[in-house]
Protein backbone atom coordinates (compact mmCIF):
# COMPACT_ATOMS: atom_id res chain seq x y z
CA UNK A 1 0.00 0.00 0.00
CA UNK A 2 1.21 3.51 -0.80
CA UNK A 3 2.31 5.62 2.17
CA UNK A 4 0.28 8.81 2.47
CA UNK A 5 2.13 10.15 5.52
CA UNK A 6 5.48 9.31 7.09
CA UNK A 7 7.24 10.70 10.16
CA UNK A 8 10.95 10.09 10.72
CA UNK A 9 12.80 11.14 13.87
CA UNK A 10 9.94 13.46 14.86
CA UNK A 11 10.83 15.30 18.07
CA UNK A 12 8.99 18.03 19.92
CA UNK A 13 10.68 19.90 22.76
CA UNK A 14 9.12 22.62 24.89
CA UNK A 15 11.17 25.10 26.90
CA UNK A 16 14.64 26.58 26.53
CA UNK A 17 18.17 25.26 26.87
CA UNK A 18 18.22 25.45 30.67
CA UNK A 19 14.89 23.73 31.20
CA UNK A 20 13.35 21.75 28.36
CA UNK A 21 10.92 18.85 28.14
CA UNK A 22 10.78 16.39 25.24
CA UNK A 23 7.10 15.71 24.53
CA UNK A 24 7.86 13.60 21.46
CA UNK A 25 11.03 11.53 21.28
CA UNK A 26 12.33 10.46 17.88
CA UNK A 27 8.97 9.23 16.55
CA UNK A 28 8.93 7.04 13.43
CA UNK A 29 5.51 6.29 11.96
CA UNK A 30 4.15 5.49 8.50
CA UNK A 31 0.47 5.62 7.52
CA UNK A 32 -0.71 3.94 4.35
CA UNK A 33 -3.42 5.32 2.12
CA UNK A 34 -6.82 4.10 3.26
CA UNK A 35 -5.74 3.05 6.76
CA UNK A 36 -7.86 3.65 9.87
CA UNK A 37 -5.50 4.18 12.82
CA UNK A 38 -6.05 5.02 16.49
CA UNK A 39 -3.47 6.44 18.89
CA UNK A 40 -3.80 5.37 22.53
CA UNK A 41 -1.85 5.83 25.75
CA UNK A 42 -2.17 7.44 29.18
CA UNK A 43 -2.75 11.17 29.61
CA UNK A 44 0.43 13.11 28.94
CA UNK A 45 1.94 10.43 26.71
CA UNK A 46 2.10 12.77 23.68
CA UNK A 47 -0.88 11.53 21.65
CA UNK A 48 -2.39 14.92 20.81
CA UNK A 49 1.04 16.48 20.35
CA UNK A 50 1.83 13.79 17.79
CA UNK A 51 -1.39 14.52 15.92
CA UNK A 52 -0.73 18.26 15.90
CA UNK A 53 2.87 17.87 14.73
CA UNK A 54 2.18 15.20 12.14
CA UNK A 55 -0.56 17.36 10.62
CA UNK A 56 1.49 20.56 10.60
CA UNK A 57 -0.75 22.31 13.15
CA UNK A 58 2.30 22.61 15.38
CA UNK A 59 5.94 22.95 14.40
CA UNK A 60 8.20 19.98 15.18
CA UNK A 61 11.53 20.64 16.90
CA UNK A 62 13.38 18.21 14.63
CA UNK A 63 12.76 15.35 12.27
CA UNK A 64 10.75 14.94 9.10
CA UNK A 65 7.08 14.59 8.20
CA UNK A 66 6.18 13.78 4.61
CA UNK A 67 2.62 14.10 3.29
CA UNK A 68 2.52 12.51 -0.16
CA UNK A 69 6.24 13.23 -0.41
CA UNK A 70 5.90 16.89 0.63
CA UNK A 71 8.10 17.85 3.61
CA UNK A 72 6.00 19.80 6.13
CA UNK A 73 8.96 21.38 7.97
CA UNK A 74 10.01 23.20 4.80
CA UNK A 75 6.65 24.89 4.30
CA UNK A 76 5.69 28.40 5.36
CA UNK A 77 2.68 28.99 7.62
CA UNK A 78 0.67 30.06 4.57
CA UNK A 79 1.65 26.90 2.70
CA UNK A 80 0.76 24.74 5.72
CA UNK A 81 -2.63 26.43 6.01
CA UNK A 82 -3.24 25.72 2.32
CA UNK A 83 -2.26 22.07 2.79
CA UNK A 84 -4.58 21.65 5.77
CA UNK A 85 -7.46 23.30 3.92
CA UNK A 86 -7.12 21.23 0.76
CA UNK A 87 -5.69 17.88 1.84
CA UNK A 88 -6.60 17.37 5.53
CA UNK A 89 -9.74 17.26 7.63
CA UNK A 90 -9.96 17.75 11.40
CA UNK A 91 -12.47 16.66 14.05
CA UNK A 92 -11.99 17.59 17.70
CA UNK A 93 -13.73 16.86 20.99
CA UNK A 94 -14.55 20.59 21.21
CA UNK A 95 -16.30 21.15 17.92
CA UNK A 96 -15.58 24.90 17.37
CA UNK A 97 -18.58 25.71 15.17
CA UNK A 98 -19.57 29.31 14.48
CA UNK A 99 -22.64 30.30 16.47
CA UNK A 100 -23.76 32.98 14.03
CA UNK A 101 -24.03 30.49 11.15
CA UNK A 102 -26.57 27.75 10.45
CA UNK A 103 -25.46 24.12 10.47
CA UNK A 104 -25.36 24.06 6.66
CA UNK A 105 -23.31 27.27 6.49
CA UNK A 106 -20.83 25.91 9.05
CA UNK A 107 -20.29 22.88 6.83
CA UNK A 108 -19.79 24.71 3.53
CA UNK A 109 -17.74 27.67 4.78
CA UNK A 110 -14.26 26.13 4.35
CA UNK A 111 -15.20 24.85 0.89
CA UNK A 112 -16.31 28.32 -0.18
CA UNK A 113 -12.93 29.60 1.06
CA UNK A 114 -11.00 26.86 -0.75
CA UNK A 115 -12.82 27.57 -4.06
CA UNK A 116 -12.02 24.11 -5.42
CA UNK A 117 -15.52 23.86 -6.89
CA UNK A 118 -18.41 26.10 -7.82
CA UNK A 119 -20.93 26.98 -5.12
CA UNK A 120 -23.56 24.68 -6.61
CA UNK A 121 -21.20 21.67 -6.47
CA UNK A 122 -20.19 22.47 -2.88
CA UNK A 123 -23.81 22.79 -1.77
CA UNK A 124 -24.66 19.47 -3.43
CA UNK A 125 -21.73 17.70 -1.73
CA UNK A 126 -22.70 19.20 1.64
CA UNK A 127 -26.24 17.88 1.29
CA UNK A 128 -24.93 14.44 0.32
CA UNK A 129 -22.67 14.38 3.39
CA UNK A 130 -25.55 15.46 5.61
CA UNK A 131 -27.73 12.68 4.19
CA UNK A 132 -24.99 10.09 4.82
CA UNK A 133 -24.58 11.28 8.42
CA UNK A 134 -28.31 11.53 9.05
CA UNK A 135 -28.57 15.27 9.68
CA UNK A 136 -30.04 16.64 6.44
CA UNK A 137 -33.23 17.55 8.32
CA UNK A 138 -31.15 19.92 10.50
CA UNK A 139 -29.81 21.86 7.51
CA UNK A 140 -31.23 25.24 8.57
CA UNK A 141 -30.97 24.78 12.33
CA UNK A 142 -28.88 26.90 14.64
CA UNK A 143 -26.04 24.96 16.31
CA UNK A 144 -27.61 25.59 19.72
CA UNK A 145 -30.73 23.66 18.70
CA UNK A 146 -29.20 20.18 18.28
CA UNK A 147 -27.59 17.48 20.43
CA UNK A 148 -23.90 16.83 20.99
CA UNK A 149 -24.01 13.71 18.83
CA UNK A 150 -25.62 15.67 16.01
CA UNK A 151 -23.03 18.44 16.33
CA UNK A 152 -20.25 15.88 16.00
CA UNK A 153 -21.89 14.72 12.77
CA UNK A 154 -21.83 18.34 11.62
CA UNK A 155 -18.12 18.40 12.42
CA UNK A 156 -17.59 15.25 10.34
CA UNK A 157 -19.36 16.84 7.38
CA UNK A 158 -17.30 20.01 7.77
CA UNK A 159 -14.08 17.97 7.95
CA UNK A 160 -14.97 16.06 4.77
CA UNK A 161 -16.44 18.87 2.67
CA UNK A 162 -13.13 19.52 0.86
CA UNK A 163 -12.64 15.77 0.23
CA UNK A 164 -9.41 15.52 2.24
CA UNK A 165 -6.90 12.75 1.67
CA UNK A 166 -6.49 12.22 5.41
CA UNK A 167 -8.79 12.92 8.35
CA UNK A 168 -7.42 13.62 11.86
CA UNK A 169 -9.49 13.34 15.03
CA UNK A 170 -8.50 14.33 18.58
CA UNK A 171 -10.87 12.53 20.98
CA UNK A 172 -13.81 13.15 18.59
CA UNK A 173 -16.15 10.95 20.68
CA UNK A 174 -14.84 11.99 24.10
CA UNK A 175 -17.84 14.22 24.93
CA UNK A 176 -20.48 11.80 23.58
CA UNK A 177 -22.48 9.07 25.27
CA UNK A 178 -21.75 5.48 24.24
CA UNK A 179 -24.60 5.28 21.70
CA UNK A 180 -23.64 8.51 19.93
CA UNK A 181 -19.94 7.57 20.03
CA UNK A 182 -20.69 4.22 18.37
CA UNK A 183 -22.80 5.89 15.69
CA UNK A 184 -20.09 8.47 14.95
CA UNK A 185 -17.45 5.73 14.65
CA UNK A 186 -19.64 3.78 12.26
CA UNK A 187 -20.00 6.91 10.11
CA UNK A 188 -16.22 7.38 10.06
CA UNK A 189 -15.80 3.70 9.17
CA UNK A 190 -18.15 4.24 6.22
CA UNK A 191 -15.95 7.03 4.88
CA UNK A 192 -12.83 4.95 5.52
CA UNK A 193 -14.39 2.16 3.44
CA UNK A 194 -14.69 4.73 0.65
CA UNK A 195 -10.94 5.43 0.82
CA UNK A 196 -10.47 8.24 3.36
CA UNK A 197 -7.41 7.72 5.55
CA UNK A 198 -8.20 8.33 9.23
CA UNK A 199 -6.03 8.83 12.32
CA UNK A 200 -7.75 9.22 15.70
CA UNK A 201 -6.50 9.94 19.21
CA UNK A 202 -8.68 8.18 21.78
CA UNK A 203 -8.81 6.80 25.33
CA UNK A 204 -11.80 4.60 24.50
CA UNK A 205 -11.23 0.88 23.87
CA UNK A 206 -14.62 0.63 22.14
CA UNK A 207 -13.52 3.33 19.70
CA UNK A 208 -10.07 1.89 19.05
CA UNK A 209 -11.50 -1.61 18.55
CA UNK A 210 -13.20 -0.37 15.38
CA UNK A 211 -9.92 0.82 13.87
CA UNK A 212 -7.47 -1.17 11.82
CA UNK A 213 -4.27 -0.48 13.74
CA UNK A 214 -3.69 0.78 17.28
CA UNK A 215 -0.54 2.75 18.13
CA UNK A 216 0.36 2.87 21.83
CA UNK A 217 2.35 5.80 23.22
CA UNK A 218 4.12 6.24 26.53
CA UNK A 219 6.27 9.16 27.67
CA UNK A 220 6.50 10.67 24.19
CA UNK A 221 7.43 7.49 22.37
CA UNK A 222 5.64 4.78 20.39
CA UNK A 223 6.14 1.62 22.42
CA UNK A 224 3.75 -0.79 20.71
CA UNK A 225 1.39 -1.48 17.83
CA UNK A 226 -1.62 -3.77 17.58
CA UNK A 227 -2.93 -4.80 14.16
CA UNK A 228 -6.63 -5.63 14.34
CA UNK A 229 -7.43 -5.68 10.64
CA UNK A 230 -10.47 -4.11 9.01
CA UNK A 231 -13.62 -4.06 11.11
CA UNK A 232 -16.34 -6.08 9.39
CA UNK A 233 -19.32 -4.53 11.29
CA UNK A 234 -20.47 -7.68 13.10
CA UNK A 235 -21.46 -7.51 16.78
CA UNK A 236 -19.78 -10.79 17.73
CA UNK A 237 -16.62 -9.70 15.92
CA UNK A 238 -16.65 -6.36 17.75
CA UNK A 239 -16.79 -8.04 21.18
CA UNK A 240 -13.85 -10.24 20.20
CA UNK A 241 -11.88 -7.22 18.97
CA UNK A 242 -12.61 -5.31 22.20
CA UNK A 243 -11.49 -8.26 24.35
CA UNK A 244 -8.38 -8.80 22.24
CA UNK A 245 -7.45 -5.12 22.42
CA UNK A 246 -8.21 -4.88 26.16
CA UNK A 247 -5.85 -7.77 26.93
CA UNK A 248 -3.11 -6.20 24.83
CA UNK A 249 -3.58 -2.80 26.49
CA UNK A 250 -3.41 -4.39 29.95
CA UNK A 251 -0.07 -5.91 28.92
CA UNK A 252 1.08 -2.43 27.88
CA UNK A 253 0.12 -1.09 31.31
CA UNK A 254 -2.90 0.93 30.18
Amino acid sequence: MMKILEAKGLTKIYGGKKQSVAILKDINLAISQGEFISIMGPSGSGKSTLLYNISGMDRMSSGSVLLNGKELSSLTEKELAHLRLYYMGFIFQQIHLLKNLSIFDNIVLSAYLAKKDKKEAIDKRAKELMKKTGIIHLKNNDIMEVSGGQLQRVAICRALINEPEILFGDEPTGALNSTSASEVLDILADFNDQGTTIMLVTHDVKVAAKTERVIYMLDGDIVGEKHLGKYQRQEQELRARENNLSRWLMGMGF
